[in-house]
């Protein structure tokens, strides 16, 4: 499951851990928007296993590097940003490559260019709003024999734990997850599109307090 804890987040740390107990989840990766504060945060705080990553943007759109020691700046080529992920021995993924709404989505020319870096692919996003993106997603993971996953792309509490992995337990190395993925079973259950306007009208009052408050 990945989780973001961006600035516009309804979501804190100390959140996370808590909703994940509740709902039984025992190992996620935190996959913040161009940092990895946030993962680190949770990681501190969490009694389960918690994967330090991060959702670059890179001039291409939006990589995934799980198991980061380090945050890589937003902003670089994509080839550059999948092979500053490899140096820190990391896993590369590709979220929603094919949805139709989100901007940052990556382009089709930078998405071949580092396929071949690619270890993993979002073959399910529950926040993707057309079901067509996630099955394009999932034919290219099957075309290119690259692993799969399912995430709920969390932004909210009422979204941790609706989809995920199911794998058995592993040894907490990049290593060891790309062998648990490639016999995990993907949970899968869309969220309402609505999370959308929601996740819209929280940005638009955060940014209204912050001026506000100026």
């Amino acid at each position: 499951m990945h989780t973001r804890f961006s600035p516009d987040s309804l979501m804190k740390p100390e959140k996370m851990v808590s909703r994940c107990i509740t709902t039984g989840l025992d190992c996620i990766a935190v996959t913040d928007h161009n940092t990895i504060d946030g993962a680190l945060e949770v990681q501190r705080l969490a009694s389960f296993r918690v994967i330090v990553g991060e959702e670059i943007k890179s001039q291409g759109g939006e990589i995934i590097g799980l198991f980061l020691k380090e945050a890589i700046p937003r902003g670089l080529p994509s080839l550059e940003t999948v092979q500053r992920i490899k140096e820190q021995g990391g896993l590369v993924s590709i979220p929603h490559p094919f949805d139709h709404f989100r901007r940052s989505v990556i382009d089709k020319q930078a998405l071949y260019e580092i396929l071949p870096y690619v270890d993993i692919i979002e073959a399910f996003n529950a926040r993707n709003t057309l079901q067509v993106d996630n099955r394009k997603a999932l034919e290219l993971a099957l075309e290119h024999n690259i692993l799969t996953s399912a995430v709920s792309d969390s932004h909210t509490p009422m979204e941790v734990g609706r989809t995920y992995v199911e794998i058995q337990d592993f040894d907490g190395t990049p290593s060891g997850l790309r062998e648990a993925l490639a016999k995990g079973n993907l949970v899968s259950r869309p969220i309402t599109p609505l999370i959308h306007v929601l996740t819209t009208l929280t940005k638009a009052r955060k940014r209204l307090t912050r001026l506000l408050n100026i």
